[in-house]
């Protein structure tokens, strides 16, 4: 349930003040609301381009973000919050010292043509729910009315939710069509990418791949990394610090003895589950206790999950199933009872609340909302309209404008009383029931495919470590780190323990999850506090104790011969081996004589364009396409050429300009289009651009 619709459910004049108070609010700030904030500017969180994200604004925005996916029922993990957060302000502060400089604001007009236009944040809570049009006019109405509330926190989140990012919204905009509309094409290049596209040629050719030289033959030394890193100083320099481990892994997790102790356990209590009676299996396993919820009521065979569901529905009633694995667990299940449903039903229903669901507060008596569900139901019988009454007097905002009606819902979607009855109970059946949520008057419209359902319950004890277990494991991770206090120590232990030595690399400042070992803030503060050949303690993540060492710091300039080995090995010794090859097996001046001495087949590629780089059976080869146009080799064989799949020599046959296919208006606008497109990446620049001094690392 929304924001608005949450607090509109409390009283509908509540949500006209605060979004007027919101919106008046906006007005009055500088056209991007960063006003300040009622927390205290005790710390700083980050800079961007001189301008501080104190720590109080941050955790209030933070906690905003909580509240909202806390009202969706879909809560992210506090550190993709606190990473979603950080990136939405240091773009909102980049971008907002552009808007500063180009003088771009959002007038009050502007902002009331974005909240009562079609494209308003408001839509959802103003919009008819039978025509689907927008009631403008009655938006407009709530902003005119008395702003009486004074609820900061809600006034808030209605900033944050639907004001601020629409503001921010319009402006990227007027942003974005700035450069949209900025993008130009000169007559010269015009010119130059229509003789590219028209540029064709054709030649003969010897061709060497590097695959026919064996790495072993041409092995690349540090040294050779750091000099091509040195020469291509764009692709290898890091912005950013980050750091390499080693690591051992303890396994604490459960071992035979406990998974015997569990199966046992399991075990002691199969004859009293097969005695209970299907009145009593609720009280028996919340006596017992199970890792399986009990779900008291049907399902069919196509909504199970279990991969052993064909054995399930075998199970006579009140038969048992296993002991048998499911995941950590050992389970015993009970077929508690049969029956035959329909998959799908249609109902409606008029809901007398007595608790509103997104919230859990009270909305009336359970004694008050009981009367008047039977009242309802006396008068719907007595023959009053039931859409009528459930227009009026439905708290249920899902259906209530559409008469009630629920249309074909499968088993197990609804709460269990409403779904039970509308499921077992035959068409045209009417009743009022209770759910958690209140009292329904309920009129069953329509059932079809009818099957069998099964009610099964499970008796499931998780396989868990033992005291001893996790006792063992402990006290190893510490006797390993304590007697590795060195790197030589560390891997002579490891070693001697025979225990995986794992790498983990590229390990972040603000990083919450560790390649390989997983979310362990613990970790990655460990590392940044220590140095180069640190040793840690044990550190317990998940059903592992960790002993890592620090095995690389990466500071930010250009990479290390390590960093940098797995991207620029491959193109260093491919350079050895061009030169390999063209040393040792190009002989001679003519194609044939190199077909001769490398013992391979001179090839032909006909009419390959300028503007597509690529040789059949080959594969990208720009730098032997370029050499295509070369003048100079029609009709003659050029020296041995390093491309980027193996060496080649190519004797041009004939190189020009196709009849143009494509006319010049055609070709300027993709051309435009294209840097338009390449506009959408200006945030980036912006960011690479800025100066960002990020310190949540020291808080988080």
């Amino acid at each position: 349930m929304s924001v608005i619709q949450r607090i509109r459910d409390q009283g509908a004049w509540i949500i006209f003040g605060i979004i007027a108070l919101a919106l008046i609010a906006f007005i009055l700030q500088d056209g991007v609301g960063r006003g300040g904030n009622s927390f205290s500017n005790s710390s700083v969180i980050g800079k961007v381009n001189g301008e501080t994200i104190d720590r109080g604004s941050f955790e209030e925005k933070l906690a905003l973000q909580e509240k909202m996916y806390a009202g969706s029922g879909q809560v992210p993990q506090r550190e993709q919050l606190i990473s979603s957060v950080w990136s939405q302000e240091v773009d909102q502060i980049v971008f907002s010292q552009e808007y500063k400089k180009l003088g771009l604001q959002i007038s009050p007009k502007e902002l009331a043509d974005i909240l009562f236009g079609n494209n308003s944040p408001l839509r959802q809570e103003f919009t008819d729910k039978t025509t689907g049009i927008f009631k403008a006019d009655e938006a407009r109405q709530a902003f005119a009315q008395l702003k009486k509330s004074k609820n900061e926190e809600q006034i808030k989140m209605i900033n944050s939710v639907y004001i601020e990012p629409s503001m921010q919204q319009a402006l990227r905009n007027k942003y974005q069509n700035l450069l949209i509309q900025a993008a130009y094409v000169p007559k010269w290049l015009l010119e130059k990418q229509q003789a590219d596209n028209n540029a064709i040629a054709s030649f003969s050719y010897v061709y060497v791949p590097y695959a026919s030289v064996s790495d072993s033959v041409a092995k690349v030394s540090d040294d050779e990394i750091l000099a091509y890193v040195k020469s291509n100083p764009t692709s290898f320099t890091k912005t950013e610090e980050t750091r390499n481990i080693t690591y051992v892994a303890v396994s604490a997790a459960p071992g035979k003895v406990d998974s015997a102790n569990t199966l046992n356990q399991i075990l002691s209590l199969q004859n009293e589950f097969a005695s209970t009676t299907p009145a009593d299996v609720d009280a028996f396993l919340n006596k017992n206790g199970t890792d399986l919820p009990y779900y008291n009521s049907y399902f069919s065979r196509s909504k199970m999950q279990q991969s052993n569901k064909d054995s399930l529905i075998k199970t006579p009633v009140g038969g048992l199933l296993g002991p048998y694995t499911d995941g950590q667990n050992y389970v015993i299940a009970k077929m508690v009872a049969t029956k035959q449903w329909p998959d799908s039903a249609s109902v409606r229903h008029i809901l007398i609340g007595t608790i509103e669901p997104s919230s859990g507060q009270a909305i009336r008596e359970d004694s008050v909302a009981k009367k008047l569900a039977d009242s309802i139901e006396l008068a719907i019988k007595g023959g009053a309209d039931f859409v009528a009454l459930a227009n009026k007097y439905s708290d249920d905002q899902g259906s209530k404008d559409k008469g009630g009606v629920y249309e074909f819902f499968e088993q197990g979607k609804m709460m269990l009383p409403f779904n039970d009855y509308s499921f077992d109970k035959p068409v045209r059946s009417k009743a009022v029931i209770k759910t958690d949520f209140g009292y329904h008057y309920v009129e069953v419209l329509a059932q079809k495919n009818v099957n069998p359902v099964y009610k099964i319950a499970y008796l499931a004890k998780p396989i868990l470590a033992s005291n001893e277990t996790v006792s063992a494991a402990s006290t190893a991770a510490a006797l390993f780190a304590s007697t590795s206090k060195t790197p030589k120590d560390f891997n002579a232990n490891a070693l001697k323990e025979n225990r995986q030595l794992m790498p983990a690399n590229d390990i972040k400042q603000n990083d919450f999850n560790v390649n390989g070992i997983g979310a362990s803030r613990q970790l990655v503060r460990w590392v940044y506090e220590h140095g180069k050949g640190d040793v840690s303690e044990p550190i317990e993540i998940g059903e592992r104790y960790i002993v890592a060492m620090v095995s690389a710091v990466n500071t930010v300039g250009l990479m290390s011969a390590a960093e940098a080995r797995p991207t620029a090995e491959s193109f260093v010794r491919n350079e050895k081996k061009a030169k390999i090859i063209a040393d040792t097996k190009f002989k001679g001046n003519t194609l044939e004589a190199y077909a001769s001495s490398t013992g391979a087949s001179i090839l032909q590629a006909d009419s390959l364009a300028f503007s597509a780089p690529f040789i059949t059976g080959v594969g990208s080869e720009p730098k032997i396409i370029g050499a295509a146009f070369n003048k100079s080799l029609v009709g003659k064989a050029s020296q041995p050429i390093a491309g980027s799949t193996g060496v080649f020599s190519i004797k041009v046959l004939s190189n020009g300009a196709k009849a143009s296919m494509t006319d010049v208006a055609t070709i300027k606008q993709s051309m435009i289009q294209s840097s338009r497109m390449s506009s959408y990446r200006g945030l980036e620049a912006l960011k690479k651009a800025a100066n960002i001094k990020d310190n949540r690392a020291k808080f988080y």
